[in-house]
């Protein structure tokens, strides 16, 4: 998963990250509002997910400790994150200005 991932991160396109597990119910409530953010922002950013339990390196690279957090990767480096629920509109104005 580390190639993959890097080679995600790494491109011209925004990367926006949903770290998230299974066991979570506020990543469940997170889960739909993140595909209406991709589909709004579908041409700006890429949005992937990764679930902390199946990819633990990943997660401790990043020193993710709580989930949902939300991390936005721009050439390979986060240039945004935050751990919590936020609605649309929030996750858009936090993004929007890295876009």
């Amino acid at each position: 998963m580390k190639g993959n991932f890097n080679n995600l991160i790494n491109g011209e396109l925004p990367v926006l990250v949903d770290f998230h597990a299974e066991w979570c119910q506020p990543c469940k409530v997170q889960a739909p509002i993140i595909k209406e953010v991709a589909a709004a922002l579908k041409d700006k950013l890429r949005v992937i997910k990764i679930d902390v339990d199946a990819n633990r390196l990943v997660s401790t690279r990043y020193h993710i400790s709580a989930v949902p957090t939300l991390a936005l990767f721009k050439k390979g480096e986060i240039v945004w994150r935050e751990s919590g629920l936020l609605s649309k509109n929030q996750l858009i104005s936090n993004i929007s200005k890295f876009l």
